[in-house]
């Protein structure tokens, strides 16, 4: 079950390991009106619930799923460890890279890590993010 929690003062939607998969932009769509009907600035998905083709780029369905999750202005956080994904793929790791070092699309090993992101600042992902 989908839970709304604060960490450092931001409205967080924990979405189950045991949900649905997460296969393209329908089920993207599902999870961001989950959480803009929760009020969740950030989505965290455990990394379980994407399917296989999320972590081969050449299929295109991680950049369509971030654009979705950025038009709607809810921040993406993939939780837990993709280090056989990005083992597996140069292009992967640059791009989980790059995403961690914006403020929309996080690849977070824990929650520990996801508070210390939030913790300095109360980024949200708002129109200036």
């Amino acid at each position: 079950m989908d839970t709304l929690q604060k960490i450092n003062g931001v409205p967080v939607l924990m979405c189950a390991a045991e949900g649905g998969t997460i296969a393209g932009e329908r089920e993207a769509l599902d999870c961001i009106g989950n959480a803009s009907y929760q009020g969740a600035e950030w989505a965290v998905i455990p990394v379980e619930r994407f399917d296989e083709a999320f972590f081969r780029l050449s299929t295109r369905i991680a950049g369509e799923i971030v654009q979705k999750f950025v038009q709607y202005r809810v921040g993406l956080v993939v939780l837990g460890d993709v280090s056989r994904h990005t083992a597996a793929s140069t292009a992967l790791r640059d791009f989980v890279r790059e995403c961690n070092r914006g403020r929309q699309t996080w690849f977070l090993g824990d929650v520990g890590e996801l508070g210390e992101r939030l913790a300095g600042s109360r980024t949200g992902t708002g129109a200036g993010a």
